[in-house]
């Protein structure tokens, strides 16, 4: 193993993936990915291991592997040509959630297919029963939109029209649909350009040898990481608070058991598959237990199937982590993954305290919407993300304001959304109280009103306005969501439950709003770590001064006296 060219092959194969991002980001017609940059780019090997991989979407990361093997499964490499690209978004197939389309490019050496430049991107507006995405009320796939199974887009390098013609014709924006899938396509032939100069550069089986000892080296380190974890079984138990359809709880049941240098985590005991939304796939179930692990584990390791190797995950079919067909699931990877996520944090607090935070936020908000453009002449989609509370942790407070720990999205600026959006915002702010009371206490959310300027529906996929997010080692629970409606002339603020009789407050779809209507988007904080009573005096008078903590909260929660203000502490 040859340490020094591995290390520059695997840092231009992780710069060429970034690389493709930027493409995405610079050449896509929709805010989710010009600004709010929901995509991942990545290169895999033919069998479908992940090699290199950009820091963008966590959610979709681990999801890279299924996607190529179930693809090559459909479309084998011997029908592969240079110059075709694939597209493929169906969860039943290896995807992740209806939205996200996946790009697959094959990267020739002569006749042999060496790689696959890949990108995963979600898509706002997808068809199904609501525009803009996001059926909170959906209870089976067709609902959710378009379906496209593995399928050439360009056949040596020249459209297939007909291909082309099926996508477009599915959805209520075929511009912007158009535009955001030439970008993705943008980015894999730019991934193939720039892996072509690299392999020109060390030749063909230095590039092999160096890959295969890549894979082995991140497993080595994988391996020597969980070494260090204490030997045991470790369970923790969370709930999605609905499933838009029912009002009822549905569990998350996680025990990982640690054994010498392997993991195995294991959903079994969670609830039947539901009605709505809220289901997983196996792709997502696989992606939130290496997304937990790569946050429990040393950041430095090279991200690819290497690492994944010590990790087994059992999915029992037919549940929430891992829905039989045609069972609804668009809000399994924005909801349900961060829950997974988060439930095998709680699960190893008794491992490895020092490695885990308490409950985040647990969502994204997901507040979607779409109409007509009378002046451009053209229907419209958009979606907004809110930003959690993350959970403190044993050493630290929990970030402020930050997007779901499997979405890494950025906000989307204000004056880009009011420009593109018939929406003002009239407050956008952190939350004061909604991190969870500790000894490092959880991250602040946000709040957003906007004032609707144009008719629209509005659709959401969101969670935790029933129930809090919970804190580890004796720390508070953070402040819940909450989504809220002022109808134009009034000055009541109402639930979606109140104000139009949806069975969720937090799962909904095609709610009517016209000009004057407000929308309030309030996002969970993060849940506590520690005892409250052990905070510094120093920290909780800085919380109150900086308006993080209300004095009211500070005397419930820190034995808060007014006199600390003044006490020069």
């Amino acid at each position: 193993m040859d340490m020094v060219t591995m290390s520059i092959i695997e840092s231009t194969m992780v710069a060429i993936t970034r690389e493709m991002g930027i493409n995405v980001q610079r050449t896509a017609y929709s805010t989710i990915f010009s600004e709010a940059e929901d995509f991942t780019c990545a290169l895999a090997s033919p069998d479908g291991e992940l090699i290199a991989v950009a820091d963008f979407c966590p959610a979709q990361i681990g999801g890279v592997p299924l996607l190529v093997r179930s693809m090559v499964k459909e479309i084998p490499l011997a029908e592969m040509n240079k110059g075709d690209v694939i597209v493929h978004n169906d969860p039943y197939r290896g995807g992740l959630h209806t939205p996200e389309h996946t790009v697959f490019k094959p990267i020739f050496v002569g006749d042999e297919i060496i790689a696959f430049a890949v990108c995963v991107g979600h898509f706002v507006e997808v068809g199904g029963i609501a525009p803009g995405g996001f059926p909170g009320e959906a209870t089976e796939i067709f609902h959710e939109g378009l379906q496209i199974p593995p399928v050439k887009i360009i056949d040596r390098g020249q459209d297939v029209p007909q291909v082309w013609k099926i996508v477009l014709a599915n959805v209520r924006t075929p511009r912007v649909n158009y535009g955001d899938l030439r970008a993705l396509i943008s980015a894999v032939d730019r991934g193939e350009e720039r892996m072509a100069d690299l392999i020109e550069k060390y030749g063909l089986t230095v590039f092999k040898q160096t890959v295969s000892d890549l894979l082995d080296y991140s497993e080595t380190r994988m391996r020597a990481e969980i070494a260090t974890f204490p030997d045991g079984r470790y369970a923790f138990t969370d709930y999605v608070e609905d499933d838009g359809i029912e009002n009822k709880q549905y569990t998350i049941e996680v025990a990982v058991y640690v054994q010498n240098d392997e993991v195995v985590i294991d959903y079994t005991g969670s609830s039947p598959q539901a009605k709505g939304p809220i289901n997983a796939t196996l792709g997502v179930a696989w992606s939130a237990a290496l997304n937990a692990m790569l946050h429990l584990t040393d950041h430095s390791i090279p991200k690819n199937s290497g690492c994944f190797r010590p990790v087994r995950v059992v999915a029992p079919g037919g549940t929430v982590v891992n829905v039989d067909y045609p069972g609804s699931e668009v809000g399994g990877n924005t909801e349900t993954h961060p829950l997974m996520v988060c439930a095998i944090f709680g699960a190893m607090v008794k491992c490895v305290p020092d490695r885990v935070m308490a409950s985040e936020g647990t969502t994204h908000g997901c507040f979607t919407f779409g109409g007509y453009d009378e002046f451009n002449d053209e229907a419209f989609g958009g979606f907004d993300f809110a930003f959690v509370g993350y959970g403190g942790r044993s050493f630290a407070d929990g970030n402020d304001a930050t997007d779901s720990i499997n979405g890494n999205c950025a906000n989307t600026p204000m004056e880009v959304f009011e420009t593109r959006f018939p929406w003002i915002v009239e407050e956008w702010a952190l939350r004061t109280d909604t991190g969870g009371a500790g000894e490092h206490r959880g991250g602040l959310s946000t709040s957003k009103t906007v004032l609707c300027t144009g008719e629209m529906m509005i659709n959401q996929m969101s969670n935790k306005h029933k129930l809090s997010p919970w804190g580890l080692e004796d720390g508070r629970a953070g402040l819940p969501g909450a989504t809220l409606y002022q109808a134009a002339g009034t000055t009541e603020w109402k639930t979606m439950v109140e104000a139009f009789g949806k069975i969720s407050p937090s799962k909904y779809s095609n709610v009517p709003v016209k000009p004057g209507d407000r929308v309030r988007v309030q996002a969970p904080g993060g849940g506590g770590f520690g005892d409250p009573r052990l905070r510094p005096k120093e920290q909780v008078v800085e919380d109150v001064r900086e308006g993080y903590v209300s004095i009211e909260h500070a005397k419930a929660n820190y034995d808060f006296d007014e006199s600390w203000l003044s006490s020069g502490d």
